[in-house]
């Protein structure tokens, strides 16, 4: 499984449009600039546990989004069978079995 964070910013790379602007903003300090929840509150003259709440609203949306939609879990799939061809394709001499499971892989990713 993916980091935590690396997870949540890529939910946010395919999701973050859903949020609210607020959230995205909050999403954004907190996980891609890393400031804490107390400077974000600071900033923003609201407690700690505001910053805290909102920002789990935002994980936990772009969570359901990923639940009904998927993107990311194929996304990550499809990386990973990019990854396996580009080895099978960068080999000096290709086999007949390497050949036939990277037209399987292109097939699968057309899919």
């Amino acid at each position: 499984m993916l980091e935590d964070t690396t997870r949540i910013n890529l939910l946010y790379d395919f999701y973050g449009n859903l949020l609210t602007e607020k959230q995205r903003e909050y999403l954004e300090l907190y996980y891609q600039d890393d400031l804490s929840l107390g400077e974000i509150a600071d900033n923003d003259g609201i407690s700690r546990q505001g910053v805290h709440d909102l920002v789990k609203r935002a994980v936990r949306a772009l969570e359901n989004a990923e639940e009904r939609l998927g993107l990311v879990a194929r996304f990550l799939v499809q990386e990973k069978e990019l990854q396996r061809l580009r080895d099978l394709l960068s080999s000096s001499e290709m086999p007949e079995d390497a050949r036939r499971e990277a037209l399987n892989i292109v097939e699968r990713l057309m899919e």
